[in-house]
Formats: C-alpha cells, structure tokens, sequence
C-alpha cells in the first residue's frame, strides 16, 4: 500500500487554491485536477461507484460486505487550500526523527520555524515531520484529511476480510471560502451521519463551531483641496478607520481563544473618496454573535447620523451557526469516535472549533458531521506541519469507527 506520507506529497503539489471573488463553482477549475487525481486513484481501488459532478463534487460508496444493517457512514474532506497564502509550487520536505529543535525552512531566506512561538513542535520529538519551504502554505488542510480517508479507502480494498458497512466518501470545493456545502448533494450522498476529516492536532474532536458572517463595509468620501476643505470634505480612509479603531481590541483574533469570539480585518482599501473594508464576525455564543454584528451595524449609523448623510454602507452575511444543537440528539457520533480513539491509546480532545467546517453548514442540513482530527498545524500559515505519524493515527482512527460501528444497528 503507497505511504500516507508520499500519498499526501502527492496531493499538496497539485495547487487547488479557491478564490471569493469567483461566482463559480468550483470557484477555480484547479480543484478539478486534483479531484480528478482522486477519482482515478479509487477506481484504481476498485471502487467503482464514484461520481464528479459538473460543480466539483467527488462522490464514492465501498458497499457493505456484512449482512446485518448498520449504519451508512460518510467521511469528507475538502480539495481546496487558503486564499490567504498561496498554495502554488509547494514544496513539502520531510524531516526524519525531529530533533526537537527550530526547523530551519529556508536557508535563502532565512525563515525559520521556531519552537519558541510554536511550543506543539516539542511534542513530535522523534517524529517525522513534513514542512514547507517557508514560501508557500503546505495544503495539510485539508489535503492531510483527503489523503487518510483515501488511505482508509485502500486499506478496505486491499483487505476484503475486513468487515465494515456501506461507506461514504466526499471531497468538496470551496470550503476555505465558506461555499462547500453550497451545492453538495445530500441524497446522491446518501450517508445517516458522518464526519469531516478536517481537525488539527492528534486526538481532536470538534462537534461545535463559531456562528460566523461575513462584512463589507464601504465608504462614499467627498474629496476637495485640502486648502479649502472645512466643512466640505469628506475624507473616507478616516471614517473608515474610525470603525476599525471602535472595535474592542481585545476582541480580535491575538486575544482571543477557546470560546471567545471576534472581529477580524480580512482586507482595508481606499482614499479619500472611497475606502472599503472586509470583516469576519465569530462567536460560540448566538447572543454574543449577534450583539457583534448589532454593534458594527451601530457604529455605521451613529457616523451617518453624524455626518448627516449616509456616507457609509454595510452589508452582513451570516456565513454558517454552530452545529452543537444539531449534533446533540445524535451524541452517539461522538462518543463512537471519542471510544475509538480510546481503544488506540489516543487521548480524546473535546475542544470547539475557532473556525468552521463544511459539518457545520451539513449538520444544520440534516447530516449530523463532527469533525476528527488530521494532526496538522498552523494551517493557513508559511509554518505549517503536519506529522506523519499522526496522519497514520488519523486513518486508524477512521478505521476504527468504522469497526465500532458495523455491530450497531441502524
């Protein structure tokens, strides 16, 4: 069976990055290529039910080889890497049994991964690692959750005795832009439940999220000379600005963490006649999520108000909520996974999500999808890595859900 390791090599080099301006679906025709890699690989597998639909969508079934009814369970993953680094010419290096010390990326350019600022690299002592060239993003999210699903997919097919229900797989577009879901095919999928392969570090296991939105806030300015602008002009950088600097800035992603929620300044442009801004709202909490939006909402009016016109627009989008209330009556999910990583000595992190999965946007579709862990770090960063050894880990851990499952009725 090819390693996990050169199965995720291979992956990571295909550049599959989305884009949010795009209107399309997928939002760039690179994520066919790779789904298209993964397509061939499993019906090189021997899985002979998979579908590509025209939107990017990979689908496949490993059909039941037990006769007793049991659950239908669906594994998915997301093909598409960050907008916010590029994913293009990676170039994934492994370091054999990790000293334990700062990885140096490169030389060149003297970027360094040091343990200092990332403490989690002690704990892969001894491990063997997988790292970038400091240029690029390393694609670990969520091609390390497309390669242990595949690697669960071979271990099946390359052991018949092995016995399991009907299996689910998905790989999605889009995820990093908040669309995965948007067009994914419930029925053609067919699972009761499942689980996205799209977690961090060995042991997570995630079944709540942010609520989440989107903002655009942009601003109409009047330019006049600034010998002769008192009372005419209208300068739209400082109005914008005054928004900005009116957000807690302890509520910002660098103070925050575990269930504490924030605002977070995608992108600032403009001058004096129009300046524009994105943000993210998250918070755990619906309340709190929804005093934020309230209070960005606030702000414009009171500066409109101020200014006498409506300089200033601002239009929200709730982006997806926390699936905790839609995992809740179907607990059974995540106490199968929290016991299979039991039986493999792994230690169960139960922890939220300070970000979002396709699960999210699933569950409140009627699929009940936590999310298990793929050992990545770092994700959306020039530092991130991932362990080979946890990658393992994460495809036992699938295995043995599976395993777990085909005694329990549906």
């Amino acid at each position: 069976m090819l390693k996990i390791s050169k199965r995720f090599i291979r992956y990571t080099k295909i550049d599959t990055q989305s884009n949010e301006d795009s209107t399309t679906c997928p939002s760039t025709n690179k994520q066919f290529i790779l789904a298209k890699v993964l397509k061939d690989e499993l019906e090189e597998m021997g899985i002979n039910k998979t579908e590509l639909d025209e939107n990017g969508y990979l689908y496949a079934t490993i059909p039941s080889n037990i006769k007793n009814k049991v659950p239908t369970i669906g594994f998915i993953a997301h093909m598409d890497t960050s907008p916010e680094i590029s994913g293009e010419d990676v170039k994934p290096r492994i370091i054999e049994n990790y000293s334990g010390n700062d990885i140096l990326l490169n030389k060149e350019n003297n970027i360094i991964l040091p343990v200092k600022e990332f403490p989690e690299l002690s704990n892969y002592k001894g491990q063997d690692l997988i790292v970038t060239d400091g240029t690029t993003l390393l694609g670990a999210d969520d091609k390390a959750g497309i390669a242990e699903i595949m690697q669960m997919a071979q271990f099946i097919c390359d052991n018949p005795e092995y016995e399991h229900g009907t299996i689910k797989i998905a790989f999605t577009p889009d995820e990093e832009i908040g669309r995965g879901a948007d067009l994914f095919d419930l029925e053609k999928f067919g699972a009761d439940f499942a689980y996205t392969i799209d977690g961090g570090g060995v042991g997570e296991l995630e079944y709540e999220n942010f609520n989440a939105a989107h903002a655009k806030i942009s601003v109409s300015g009047k330019s006049v000379h600034p010998g002769e602008a008192t009372n005419k002009m209208v300068n739209a950088t400082l109005i914008l600005n005054r928004i900005i600097g009116a957000l807690p800035i302890a509520e910002t992603p660098r103070y925050t963490k575990n269930y504490e929620g924030f605002y977070h300044v995608l992108y600032v442009s403009g001058d004096v006649e129009m300046s524009k801004a994105e943000l993210i709202i998250r918070d755990h909490d619906l309340e709190k999520f929804k005093e934020k939006k309230n209070r960005l909402v606030d702000l414009t009016n009171q500066l409109n108000k101020e200014y006498g016109k409506e300089y200033i627009t601002i239009e929200i989008k709730d982006q997806y909520f926390n699936m905790r209330k839609m995992i809740e009556p179907h607990m059974h999910i995540v106490e199968t996974a929290k016991k299979a990583m039991e039986i493999l000595n792994i230690k169960p992190i139960i922890k939220p999500i300070r970000g979002g999965t396709d699960g999210a946007r699933l569950s409140y579709m009627g699929l009940p999808t936590p999310n298990l862990f793929t050992g990545g770090h770092n994700f959306h960063s020039h530092y991130e890595f991932i362990s080979i050894q946890s990658m393992e880990k994460a495809t036992d851990t699938i295995l043995k859900i599976i395993e777990l499952y085909k005694n329990k009725k549906l």
